[in-house]
């Protein structure tokens, strides 16, 4: 993939199709930006250029959802099938939200703000309807 693609979530999603997790950094003011932006908040320059990030974090908010919407009722969540969405403070300073694997959805109190996590990508959807979402499992 050429390294002159937009900087805009299109662009993220081909990125997350390869199975890799990229963010931007302006060069005028040296800010790092993910999901990635075509223009800095500081310097107001749009001199960008791709950076990948090394998909570690850890757990900074969380909750166990139940009422899921449409996407996740068919990726089979629900009532039945709680799943947890977090907020990740990546290695690298800036944070995402993500669904997050790995974690006791029976017993929410054992969840921990500060939990290791390491990037996992989830492809959701077939044929031209597919895409591939970042998530978070427990690092071992």
């Amino acid at each position: 993939m050429s390294e002159q693609l937009p900087f805009n979530s299109a662009s993220y999603f081909k990125w997350l199709s390869q199975q890799k997790i990229m963010g931007c950094r302006n060069r005028t003011s040296g800010k790092f930006y993910f999901p990635p932006r075509p223009m800095c908040t500081s310097s107001y320059t749009d001199d960008m250029e791709w950076e990948e990030v090394s998909g570690e974090g850890v757990i900074i908010a969380f909750t166990v959802i139940t009422v899921a919407p449409t996407l996740m009722i068919e990726a089979g969540y629900g009532r039945d099938k709680p799943y947890c969405a977090g907020i990740v403070r990546l290695t690298e300073g800036p944070a995402i939200s993500a669904q997050i694997f790995g974690l006791d959805m029976a017993n929410p109190a054992s969840i921990k703000i500060g939990t290791h996590v390491k990037a996992v990508f989830i492809d959701r959807g077939e044929d031209e309807a597919k895409r591939t979402y970042l998530g978070f499992e427990v690092a071992k």
